[in-house]
């Protein structure tokens, strides 16, 4: 939303010159000829007049259906600062739409007494206009998959944390228990399925239930970067594991778990890395702009 509202008031004259041709340039009987319009002009949302008093003397035309029951209501309240321009314009500032829940913009134009209401989609105004790249059926294509990839590793979360659910129960209750090497098969699992579920999680919340037209490298990054801190803790805990398991059995092992060490020291000191310069560049782009 915030994107749309700012590319609309950078364009903001090229957009109402747009807008405003197209109504000029319809059929003047709008409510007669809706269909037509509706159907030439994609961004158009609906359509509905109301006379010098302010009450509502047409259907609210949109695309599939026409609703009647508004008719003959006070629309007084919406008038109340309303200045037309010289040939009988008014251009709201941006809001959601209450049916599509998408920016846009209201147009009102005054003909012979009467005043005409036209809701316009922002982002296909503007899509028409080439400022933003924007395809509906690709979008939801990628919506589809994301939501499906996210939903398994929902799935595959609930499941680690159930087994290391599992396994801390079986502790107390099972035979033949390894208390250290099935603890730690707990915490593990359990660590793992969190970082799963948080990278699920920010699929879900910026690519299914929102949607940004511009390419916000800091988040991706953070979004990464986030994930290898769970996956580096877990692999902590298993080389925690590992020495603990040959401190206790075979000391001739211990140069393993040595080096097992050193790598996990190694990746912790690349994430530092990652964060310092990757991210870091970010957010200090980010601040600048």
């Amino acid at each position: 939303m915030k994107v749309v509202i700012n590319l609309y008031k950078k364009h903001k004259i090229t957009v109402d010159n747009y807008i405003t041709t197209a109504i000029k340039n319809a059929p003047q009987d709008y409510i007669e000829h809706a269909d037509e319009i509706l159907k030439k002009y994609s961004f158009l949302q609906l359509v509905y007049s109301v006379d010098e008093g302010y009450h509502q003397v047409s259907p609210v035309i949109c695309r599939r259906e026409r609703e009647t029951f508004n008719i003959g209501s006070n629309k007084r309240h919406y008038f109340t600062k309303l200045e037309l321009d010289e040939d009988g314009f008014y251009i709201s500032n941006p809001y959601i739409h209450y049916r599509t829940g998408k920016a846009s913009i209201t147009v009102v134009r005054k003909v012979e007494g009467i005043y005409y209401i036209f809701d316009c989609n922002l982002i296909t105004v503007l899509e028409e206009l080439r400022l933003i790249e924007y395809n509906s059926t690709h979008h939801k294509f990628k919506q589809a998959v994301y939501m499906l990839g996210s939903g398994l590793l929902v799935a595959i979360a609930l499941a680690l944390l159930l087994y290391g659910g599992y396994k801390f129960v079986m502790i107390f209750f099972g035979e033949n228990i390894d208390f250290f090497h099935d603890i730690f098969k707990a915490i593990i699992s359990a660590t793992l399925g969190i970082a799963i579920f948080d990278l699920a999680k920010q699929i879900i919340e910026h690519e299914v239930i929102f949607h940004t037209f511009t390419h916000d490298e800091a988040r991706e990054y953070k979004v990464l970067g986030k994930f290898l801190v769970s996956i580096i803790i877990a692999l902590l805990i298993e080389t925690l594991m590992v020495v603990f398991k040959i401190a206790l059995d075979d000391y001739t092992n211990m140069q393993a778990a040595f080096f097992l060490l050193i790598g996990t020291t190694a990746m912790f000191v690349g994430l530092a890395y990652f964060y310092k310069t990757i991210i870091g560049r970010c957010e200090v782009k980010e601040e600048d702009e």
